[in-house]
């Protein structure tokens, strides 16, 4: 049998396990967020057309995924929504919550480290990126990005937990920041759990993506308190989502137990 790997950590919030070593984009004022009408139609045929083969044989292939709650969706195929999803794998989170939703466009808010990778940079922004500014002069820019593909009817995808684990069986805890976006839009809200399960009988796991919502804002609360509360929402039905896993790929532990393990290999 293998010997599982081990992955330790410190803080679940800001802790990140991809392997890539990127130095990343300045993302301020003089980043373009807007494009041409001829940027974004070949960003519309490289993101729905020439990449869909790709996805759909990677997501077949190599991670054997089925998606439950599809139907979910279809009734808001003619209105934009925000998908808040666990982020567990490096390249698939690029694709996994854009196949149920195709052939609706779904864009995704992403650090800058993701359109940082030479020399595919610029391809991730075609694929659907939106950079998180760096700066308050370039906020504007961004969020009026944002709230332009959700009132295209267009999808938005929000990796809240903003680091990636691969195979992490969990769902880490999050900020309620993100949650901001659907409020002051007025648009619903969807959760796509990835859970790790058993490739039938092999030591292998397969990807099972449970969709669950539409999640609507409490109006009768606060702003503050709306914004918890949709948070909290969502994270626990992720959670409860969670608990489908039943194969670990890839161990988490806590730094400060490391000690109790003296024969394992510490990862980091």
């Amino acid at each position: 049998m293998k010997e599982k790997k081990i992955n330790y950590y410190e803080d679940e919030l800001n802790d990140e396990f991809s392997t890539a070593k990127i130095i990343p984009k300045v993302i301020d004022e003089n980043y373009k967020y807007k494009h041409s009408k001829i940027w974004d139609f070949r960003s519309l045929i490289i993101q729905n057309v020439l990449s869909m083969p790709v996805k759909v044989l990677s997501a077949k292939l190599k991670f054997k995924i089925k998606y439950i709650g599809k139907e979910k969706l279809k009734p808001y195929k003619n209105t934009g929504y925000f998908v808040y999803v666990n982020h567990t794998q490096p390249y698939g989170d690029t694709f996994i919550p854009s196949l149920p939703i195709y052939p609706k466009r779904n864009f995704f808010i992403v650090n800058p480290e993701n359109i940082s990778i030479k020399p595919f940079g610029k391809l991730i922004e075609k694929l659907g990126a939106i950079p998180i500014p760096g700066n308050k002069k370039a906020m504007k820019s961004f969020l009026e990005t944002v709230k332009e593909k959700i009132q295209k009817n267009f999808s938005v995808t929000i990796y809240p937990e903003a680091h990636i684990w691969p195979y992490y069986t969990k769902i880490r805890p999050f900020k309620a920041v993100s949650f901001t976006y659907p409020l002051e839009m007025e648009k619903p809200v969807f959760c796509m759990t990835n859970t790790y399960q058993k490739d039938g009988n092999k030591e292998k796991a397969k990807i099972v993506t449970y969709i669950d919502g539409p999640f609507w804002a409490n109006s009768e609360l606060p702003f503050k308190a709306r914004k918890q509360d949709l948070r909290d929402r969502v994270y626990n039905t992720m959670v409860e989502r969670s608990k489908n896993s039943n194969i670990e790929i890839i161990e988490y532990r806590p730094k400060a137990v490391q000690s109790e393990y003296p024969s394992e290999k510490d990862t980091i």
